[in-house]
């Protein structure tokens, strides 16, 4: 029987992670694209990165797979740069292998919002 560590075991060995210096260093690019998976609540409390899609994990399959008409949500392209970001790290780390899993191949966990604003990245409400 798994466990949480388990799955987070999982997701860090497809998944890359880069810290929050190299990760603004790619959004001051702008070609990639930067997805919050945290809920709405704790966005609401801390903000998120400027420009940063909000689709909370328990919503990336629907987001990301364009046979569920209704929910698809276009930014998800299979050769889209996708950085993901969360409180500390690890519903990005699980959102990042549902979307390897999905056929994404360019996905990156960033990690925590808060190493991303301590950073200096860029943010909104």
């Amino acid at each position: 029987m798994k466990n949480a560590q388990d799955y987070l075991d999982e997701a860090n060995k497809v998944v890359p992670k880069m810290d929050a210096k190299e990760a603004i260093a790619k959004h001051a690019e702008g070609t990639a694209l930067f997805i919050d998976v945290r809920d709405s609540a704790a966005i609401a409390e801390s903000g998120t990165i400027k420009g940063a899609h909000r689709v909370p994990r328990g919503m990336i399959e629907f987001r990301a797979d364009p046979k569920v008409e209704a929910m698809y949500n276009p930014i998800f392209e299979k050769d889209a740069e996708i950085f993901l970001i969360c409180g500390a790290g690890g519903q990005a780390a699980l959102s990042g292998k549902t979307l390897h899993d999905m056929g994404y191949r360019n996905v990156t966990n960033i990690g925590g919002f808060p190493a991303w604003k301590d950073a200096g990245g860029p943010v909104e409400d």
